[in-house]
């Protein structure tokens, strides 16, 4: 063999060691700067009470500190697409719910390629969604809240998180499949949605039980029903929808971490591995289970085949319910 072959061959062979040890090298060089952890909904929602303590604690994991970024709008389509089109390093996550799987269905003509836009880093876990009333309500129960609405159609308001989100499509297909009628008010975040049902300026809210645990405990609000297919151990006592006449309406509200497309897998399995640590600590479990969290911690690839199963189940709600942004 030439000497100019055997260079070549030698040449051929560092580069496949070179792309063989890629990865590694991406692994070993992330994180390099602060982690900024974007939420597309407005402060003090769901998204915040899961994500600050576990920020705190992913901080520790990684050496870098994570900066919450709230970025509402668009029913979360503001901040997905802030992630979506950032360098695809690592160091831009999106902490978003079930709402990221609805949108989209419901806006065909995102800024952003829907979910492949973005590569799945971890389910972090499930709530249900709530239907709460202030302490002073004259609804009582979940029965008392379909009798008034098959009564009176159109009569009792609800608020959700803005339209797209989890609490918005929850809330239509407890209309569906309850067979009522109940006028939507959208607002931007479950913030404004409490302050609202506190005031009386809406009926009822939809909310996800984390965002509103504590002001169920002081007695500030009350439950009326759960949209998961089970009671919530967090509140024994509230019954389901689908067992107080509205079978079929069962959805949950999951939390999920989502990196750009394109991002390493090296990095991706990093950061996986590091909010499975950060969600171990003692105190963001007590906190979890505080609020009606359930930790599912499912890998990249589980998460994945979760969501795209999400997205089809949500394009046939939507499209059998005719339901729209408007």
């Amino acid at each position: 063999m030439s000497c100019h072959r055997r260079g070549l061959r030698r040449r051929a062979c560092a580069l496949s060691l070179l792309l063989a040890l890629a990865p590694q090298a991406w692994a070993q060089a992330f994180p390099t700067k602060p982690i900024r952890l974007v939420l597309p909904f407005a402060p003090g929602g769901s998204t915040d009470v899961i994500a600050r303590p576990l920020a705190e604690s992913l901080a520790r994991e990684l050496g870098q500190p994570v900066i919450v970024d709230n970025r509402p709008g668009a029913g979360s389509v503001i901040g997905n697409d802030a992630v979506a089109k950032s360098p695809p390093d690592g160091h831009t996550l999106l902490l978003t719910t079930s709402s990221f799987a609805i949108v989209p269905a419901l806006q065909p003509k995102l800024p952003y390629a829907g979910v492949s836009a973005f590569a799945p880093v971890v389910l972090l876990g499930r709530a249900p969604n709530v239907a709460i009333v202030r302490a002073g309500s004259p609804l009582k129960s979940a029965a008392d809240m379909l009798a008034q609405a098959r009564a009176h159609p159109g009569k009792l308001s609800y608020g959700s998180s803005g339209n797209g989100t989890s609490t918005h499509l929850a809330a239509e297909l407890l209309k569906s499949t309850a067979k009522v009628f109940v006028t939507h008010i959208p607002y931007r975040g479950a913030g404004p949605v409490v302050t609202d049902v506190l005031g009386g300026q809406v009926d009822v809210g939809f909310a996800t039980l984390p965002s509103i645990a504590p002001l169920l405990a002081s007695g500030k609000l009350r439950a009326l029903g759960v949209t998961s297919g089970t009671r919530s151990p967090l509140l024994p006592d509230v019954p389901t929808f689908a067992e107080s006449g509205a079978p079929g309406s069962q959805s949950d509200n999951w939390y999920g971490v989502f990196a750009p497309a394109g991002t390493p897998a090296a990095v991706i399995a990093q950061i996986h591995s590091a909010f499975k640590r950060a969600s171990q600590t003692a105190e963001f479990r007590q906190r979890a289970q505080n609020e009606g969290l359930v930790l599912s911690l499912d890998s990249p690839e589980e998460t994945a085949r979760f969501v795209r199963a999400e997205e089809a189940r949500w394009r046939k709600v939507v499209k059998d319910q005719s339901i729209t942004m408007e």
